[in-house]
């Protein structure tokens, strides 16, 4: 048993709020990278995948990067199967999705 079907109930709305964020082949900065290498730092972070400038950095101060990263095709979740990659998303420092999209504002300041 690995666990990572496992979920917690941060909300409703996208099928990743609460469920492990799948180890995924990212392109950052024209480098490719796996995802939990960019959890490595123990810290929270903001993926944007998209429009650069959707996320607020000043709001998220020095404690939570924000990533600019690509990823092609749809995501495959244990025990969920494929969903569509979010704008953005807000992974905690465990490797779990706390928030997705416009969702996080209101939590993103909580990690001030």
């Amino acid at each position: 048993m690995t666990g990572l079907g496992v979920r917690y109930d941060l909300g409703n709305g996208h099928p990743l709020i609460g469920a492990r964020m799948p180890d995924l082949d990212l392109v950052v900065a024209d480098r490719s990278v796996r995802m939990f290498e960019l959890l490595r730092d123990a810290r929270p972070i903001v993926i944007t995948f998209g429009e650069p400038g959707g996320v607020d950095q000043a709001r998220l101060g020095e404690r939570v990067p924000v990533i600019a990263a690509t990823c092609d095709g749809k995501w495959e979740l244990p025990a969920i199967g494929f969903v569509d990659p979010p704008t953005a998303l807000f992974v905690r420092p465990d490797g779990y999705v706390a928030a997705v999209d416009g969702s996080f504002q209101e939590l993103l300041t909580q990690w001030r």
